[in-house]
């Protein structure tokens, strides 16, 4: 029962990072690490500010309220 109580919140948990896209960051270091292993990985903070920055510059975005 404890088990299947687990892999349901686990399962939960995946699911909600993967809709927000919190995962975005995770993935992009494991990239990083695995395919340029001498580039610098970029704090969460940093990864966020490039990723906004360049979906602010992409025309496709449309207007962005807030």
């Amino acid at each position: 029962m404890r088990s299947a109580l687990n892999r349901a919140v686990r399962g939960v948990r995946w699911y909600v990072r993967e809709l927000t896209d919190e995962s975005a960051y995770d993935r992009y270091a494991a990239y990083l690490r695995e395919n340029r292993p001498g580039a610098e990985v970029p704090s969460r903070r940093e990864f966020e500010r490039m990723r906004t920055d360049r979906q602010e510059a992409d025309p496709r975005q449309g207007f962005r309220c807030c």
